[in-house]
């Protein structure tokens, strides 16, 4: 589809970062070391079953949730450590691996045929793996300011805010800073904002983040990554100098450096997030309906932009942007970015050759209109969306993306 409207989905996550005592932590590292022990037999069963199924065409096994439920009792039957923790973080990392399992399979599915197994879950060793626990409303409580876990694990979290209603499950997990965090799902809050009568067209890009039909709301490169690349290069150098060899344990410094590291990076992290719902927030605010492009970054990785791409952070933005128009009852389209940079946005012509990316101006040999690329890219999807307000005069907003133009 050329467009396709943003559907609520009625929920969103609220994190918290928890007061976590010595005894809690210890208790919720033994449930980890149960949930990543569940993760990796779950890796291998699949791994003997697809194995199995090789071997023997005629005798399909299937490796689905039902069956695993059936082996993580019979785990728990053998292992009394396993029995000891909560089962509900066990339940559900089963669970989330039967969802990544089929996801996979899926997307192996769609590709050209192929031996190895894309994309499929991997085991998790301790050193690597950051724990996660995952709990269900009957996993659980809220008592006192406390959250009360399965197991009889209590933490307390910081409540910075109030929460908008119950909630229905907790993700619980550590950051690489070291850092123990609760992320909640409740009920997405709607704040519907007084209508403005206005529109506006978002266009993507690397050396403007964001590029609109309005040049008061557009976006320029925040450069959070960059401004902090040289000290990131220093915490770097000193691990790749303590780096300790296979099978050592890390010496001191080098985990200070590794601490660093991870500490700036959270802190890139949370500029490029705080930049991008600043901007969503007044975009929302001033505008009713928002034409935008549906780009999908990934594909800038294997470009010599990949870099500059990265620390832009468009997808952080993207979803910063729909998620404040759900919030505040915005109509959000989304446009396939297809031929978007070809087309006209006055009268709708198509250019017979694709623009180079070093050309930034626009001009039409049709109706002699020149604009800078991006904003003309701007312009395109508030006629593709059929949110042009101004109906201008041989525009096509229903013109669907792969029309050839005459």
């Amino acid at each position: 589809m050329a467009v396709r409207q943003v559907e609520e989905d009625g929920f969103a996550r609220c994190t918290y970062r928890l007061r976590v005592s010595t005894t809690a932590g210890r208790a919720l590292l033994r449930e980890w070391d149960g949930v990543r022990w569940v993760w990796n037999h779950c890796v291998a069963d699949s791994k003997a079953t697809h194995a199995h199924n090789r071997a023997h065409p005629g005798e399909k096994r299937t490796c689905g949730a039902a069956r695993l439920d059936r082996r993580l009792t019979s785990w728990r039957a053998e292992h009394g450590w396993l029995r000891a923790g909560s089962s509900v973080p066990q339940q559900q990392v089963v669970r989330d691996f039967a969802r990544a399992r089929a996801k996979a399979l899926k997307d192996t599915a769609d590709r050209l045929p192929v031996r190895r197994r894309v994309g499929m879950p991997k085991f998790k060793r301790k050193r690597d793996a950051l724990p996660s626990l995952n709990y269900t409303r009957r996993g659980f409580r809220l008592r006192d300011g406390l959250l009360c876990l399965a197991g009889g694990v209590v933490v307390r979290p910081v409540w910075s805010r109030e929460l908008p209603s119950e909630p229905t499950s907790v993700r619980v997990y550590l950051d690489a800073v070291g850092h123990w965090w609760a992320s909640f799902v409740v009920e997405a809050r709607v704040e519907p904002l007084p209508a403005t009568g206005a529109v506006l067209g978002v266009d993507w890009g690397v050396r403007e983040l964001a590029t609109t039909t309005s040049p008061d709301h557009d976006l320029p490169h925040p450069e959070h990554g960059r401004k902090a690349a040289a000290r990131l290069a220093r915490y770097h150098s000193r691990m790749a100098r303590r780096r300790p060899p296979r099978g050592q344990a890390a010496s001191k410094c080098y985990r200070t450096a590794r601490r660093q590291a991870a500490r700036l990076h959270a802190r890139v992290r949370a500029q490029r997030t705080d930049t991008a719902r600043k901007w969503a927030k007044r975009v929302v605010r001033d505008h009713d309906a928002l034409a935008v492009e549906d780009f999908r970054p990934r594909f800038l990785a294997r470009t010599t932009m990949a870099r500059k791409a990265a620390d832009a952070a468009i997808a952080v933005t993207k979803r910063a942007l729909v998620e404040m128009g759900r919030k505040h009852r915005r109509d959000v389209r989304l446009v396939n970015p297809k031929y978007t940079t070809m087309d006209c946005g006055g009268c709708g012509a198509r250019a017979k050759h694709a623009l180079p990316l070093s050309e930034r101006t626009y001009s039409c040999t049709a109706c002699g209109s020149v604009c800078p690329r991006d904003r003309n890219s701007a312009r395109v999807m508030l006629v593709r969306a059929g949110l042009d307000p101004a109906g201008v005069e041989g525009a096509r907003p229903a013109r669907p993306p792969d029309e050839q133009a005459v």
